[in-house]
This record gives C-alpha cells, structure tokens and sequence, in this order.
C-alpha cells in the first residue's frame, strides 16, 4: 500500500471505529410525572379535608421552605409548627387543587398550581407549590407560597 493512501484509510478506519450509535432516549416521560405529581398534590389537600396531619406532614420534605405571607418557614418543624392550627376543630380552614403541573424534563422537580377556595367553596388566593422527586421515587413539596387572586387580563 502506498503511504500517501495509507493515512486516510487509517483515519477513516479509526472514525468509524469509534462512531456508535445513538443512545436510546432515556428522558423521563414528563407527561406520566406530572399525573404523579398531580396525584401527590390532590392527596396533601384530602389530608388536610380529612383533617390528617401526619400524612400532610408526610408529603413536606425536611428541608422544605413554605412562604405563606410575611414570615418565611424554613424546615418541616418549622412548617408543622407553624401549619398545625390549620388542622385545629373538625372543619378545614380552606382547601385547595392543582390546576396545572409541569415538570422539569430532568424529571426532578416539578410546580404544581391552583386555587385555594375558603370553606364556602369561593377562590383566596392561588398556590404554588415546588415538588422534588426523592432517590425513592416518592415527591415531597419543597417550596409552597400562595398569591392573591389578581384578574387575568384578556
């Protein structure tokens, strides 16, 4: 074989040596995600309808920071602290329900909002909440704020 030829054959050979095929996509299913998160919201709210404080603090993850208003609660002794007079006599205060969710294509975190309604059944405020997807599988909300209900511009 000549020298001249010698190198670029090599080369290609090398290029194709290494050229692989593509992965198989492994990115979550972000769609199936969001019905999880949807669902681990709707039960944080039944647990305060059925006045259930342990399976609310359930859902809260330790490191977790709720922002319901001027003062900010870090931690989830601080939020059960500060949440446990919600659960107070038979009657929930309020209730809420997500509307939307997404979730990030990572997977990991996901927002999930909505109305929260006073025990009439009329609209407060909105809620937001920042849900994590545990090493378990299992989402805990890591941040919770609420907003007033301000009007949509149309």
């Amino acid at each position: 074989m000549r020298p001249a030829l010698a190198l670029p054959l090599l080369l290609l050979a090398t290029a194709c040596a290494t050229t692989q095929a593509p992965a198989p996509s492994t990115a979550p299913d972000t769609d199936a995600l969001a019905r999880e998160v949807a669902a681990a919201e709707t039960a944080f709210a039944r647990s305060m309808a059925e006045r259930d404080f342990e399976t609310f603090a359930s859902h809260i993850a330790d490191d977790a920071i709720f922002q319901p208003g001027p003062a900010t609660l870090r931690g989830k002794p601080a939020i059960l602290a500060a949440w446990s007079k919600y659960f107070e006599g038979p009657e929930a205060p309020f209730s809420w329900k997500p509307e939307t969710v997404v979730v990030l294509d990572s997977g990991q975190l996901a927002q999930s909002k909505g109305p929260v309604f006073n025990p009439a059944g009329e609209p407060i405020l909105e809620f937001r909440s920042t849900w994590r997807r545990e090493a378990d599988g299992e989402w805990k909300v890591v941040f919770d704020d609420g907003t007033c209900l301000c009007p949509r511009g149309g």
